[in-house]
């Protein structure tokens, strides 16, 4: 599983996708959207858009009408991680190897870039997405779960607000902050693909693990990793006295719970259905990272 390429025509997809947004028309509003897609394109893997052509593809269906939902949870992602690297919040001067938004535009540009982005989001879905009425209901439903309280601003800030990095459950916070995003973004392609209900509930299942998995190994990469590597400030959440998997469980135990995430994404993977070369390989992808 650990041979299998990333999934680039789905990235490059996304890719082309992204590039060809514009937001605002021109006037007042340039520097504001310059901010917007200086840090939407400023490169990475894109999985969680690529999860959902992954997911698409798997079910046998065509690519280009799933691109609006992509795109539109790569917009959510990258309004977080603007928020994120915030002086209030993680208080980042590096995010995909460049200077982060606020750095480059200000603190009062970035907060209204990340903004515009995430209302963005919602209007690409509702103008662009081809579909019923019914299933763009169910996709705002699902994003809008994963990114209100119940996801990702509800992880955020049970980790800014923790002070004692013992007694915080890191599963759930980061089930919440890192993980329902990526659940949305399989769930999404699901419904993209044809699926509702119950014939769902194995593509939670998987997601939810990926999801632990991906956290744990970005928490050992905060230890091991260089700001070459990774594209952002290493060490920062062991520094701040946050709670990691590395920081409670010690760098050998949270190597060894990466190990025990993969093997059960691993297990969820062949309960999905068609063809899902490209999920097995963001999957590999995600437990051999190195940045």
């Amino acid at each position: 599983m650990s041979d299998l390429p990333y999934p680039e025509h789905l990235r490059t997809l996304v890719e082309e996708y992204l590039e060809g947004l514009r937001f605002g028309a021109g006037g007042p509003m340039d520097r504001l959207g310059e901010a917007m897609r200086y840090s939407l394109l400023a490169g990475g893997k894109r999985i969680r858009p690529v999860l959902t052509l992954a997911t698409v593809e798997s079910l046998g269906r065509p690519l280009p009408p799933a691109l609006p939902t992509a795109a539109a949870l790569e917009l959510i992602h990258t309004y977080s991680l603007i928020h994120d690297d915030l002086p209030a919040i993680d208080n980042d001067d590096l995010r995909r190897g460049k200077p982060t938004c606020h750095v480059v535009f200000g603190e009062d540009v970035a907060i209204l870039a990340g903004d515009g982005l995430f209302a963005e989001a919602f209007s690409l879905i509702l103008e662009r997405q081809e579909g019923s009425a019914g299933l763009k209901v169910a996709i705002l439903a699902e994003i809008a779960r994963a990114t209100g309280v119940g996801g990702v601003v509800g992880g955020q800030y049970i980790d800014i607000t923790s002070s004692d990095a013992g007694i915080v459950d890191l599963r759930q916070m980061h089930a919440l902050k890192t993980g329902r995003l990526i659940e949305a973004a399989v769930v999404c392609g699901g419904l993209l693909g044809g699926l509702n209900g119950d014939s769902l509930r194995p593509y939670r299942a998987f997601a939810a693990e990926l999801g632990v998995l991906f956290q744990i190994v970005d928490d050992i990469l905060d230890v091991t990793g260089s700001d070459q590597q990774l594209g952002k400030t290493p060490g920062k959440d062991s520094q701040a006295g946050k709670a990691t998997y590395v920081t409670q469980f010690g760098l050998r135990r949270a190597r060894e719970l990466a190990d025990e995430a993969r093997v059960r994404t691993e297990v969820c993977l062949p309960r999905l259905s068609g063809r899902i070369t490209g999920l097995r390989a963001v999957t590999a992808y995600v437990a051999g990272r190195e940045s």
